[in-house]
């Protein structure tokens, strides 16, 4: 039997620990920007709290809202979550030559998140249609930061990174990989490779690729965008951060004379991706994996397992053992 509204309202105050000027229960989610604090989503008799707003957590914009998507309390147990609604945009991204249309896809993540059920490298979260037939995601809170955080957390010179924690955080890398090797398989894109994109577990520390619902059009390469985006991912690790010209310019101006646009991404010029030139005692094997998408590489990688191939023998040349860092 559905609530009283008084009874739902003393309900939700309980569940947040704090009065609410007005709860509304909600079944349609299509107006996305007029749900708010208070309001109680019923998606096929499952209740969640709307507590607020998520925000952009990429390359300056934290305080940026994404209205479609919320953070959430599920009535049930208390647990937070965050739902995601029906918000369609797409773009042309440059690669190369070519452009490639993005798009976003809430059946495609609701598809993904019934395929990774249960695999740890993969955010979880079940699917529903409100009764507007809208596609809703409700995703479990990842407790941790992501990667890019976790990284520019260390206070590290890059010699002491190479040798007390890339080894570690590259065997991490190489569990990302094989799990976006699984999707490729089953003819799945994740659609939006980003180093955002992976959360670490505050806890248990493990690395879990988050967000979905990007998918591309790139008949060249169907998986293509994915890779290039596993290759930005690489670069970061690698580097504890992607140098670019303006940075090298400022901080080792020496560096430049080293380079030649070759040396740059393939798909964002002004970074460099042959680190080698940048770190010397990087081994070649390594950045050899890195090069291949650089703007000189003659031979894309079309699998994600033949990256796994290369990165795994080059780090037979890495210092240390494989162990436990905290990133």
């Amino acid at each position: 039997m559905p609530s009283s509204g008084m009874d739902l309202k003393l309900q939700a105050e309980e569940l947040l620990g704090s009065k609410l000027d007005r709860v509304r229960v909600v079944t349609d989610t299509t107006q996305f920007m007029d749900l708010s604090r208070g309001d109680v989503l019923d998606l096929q008799d499952r209740r969640y709290l709307v507590t607020g707003v998520a925000y952009e957590g990429r390359f300056g914009l934290d305080e940026e809202p994404k209205h479609w998507v919320k953070r959430a309390l599920d009535f049930s147990d208390g647990s937070q979550k965050l739902i995601k609604l029906v918000f369609f945009e797409e773009f042309d991204l440059p690669i190369g030559g070519l452009k490639v249309r993005c798009f976003r896809s809430p059946r495609k993540e609701a598809r993904i998140l019934e395929l990774v059920r249960g695999r740890p490298q993969f955010m979880q979260g079940i699917s529903f249609l409100d009764q507007a037939g809208n596609e809703v995601r409700v995703l479990d809170r990842i407790p941790g930061l992501s990667l890019d955080k976790n990284l520019d957390a260390l206070k590290l010179t890059h010699p002491a990174y190479f040798e007390g924690h890339l080894r570690a955080n590259l065997q991490k890398f190489l569990g990302c990989l094989e799990a976006i090797a699984f999707l490729h398989q089953r003819g799945e894109r994740h659609g939006d490779i980003r180093r955002d994109h992976i959360y670490i577990h505050s806890q248990n520390r493990s690395w879990i690729w988050i967000d979905f619902d990007y998918n591309f059009d790139f008949k060249e390469s169907p998986f293509g965008l994915d890779l290039f985006g596993l290759g930005n991912v690489l670069c970061y690790v690698l580097g504890r951060g992607i140098p670019t010209l303006h940075q090298l310019k400022q901080e080792r101006p020496e560096v430049l004379d080293r380079l030649d646009t070759g040396d740059l991404s393939l798909v964002i010029p002004n970074r460099v991706f042959n680190l080698k030139k940048v770190y010397p005692y990087l081994p070649e094997e390594i950045n050899r994996v890195l090069m291949h998408f650089a703007a000189s590489t003659p031979v894309y990688y079309e699998r994600v397992e033949e990256i796994i191939d290369d990165l795994r023998a080059g780090m037979a040349q890495l210092p240390g053992p494989a162990k436990e860092e905290r990133p």
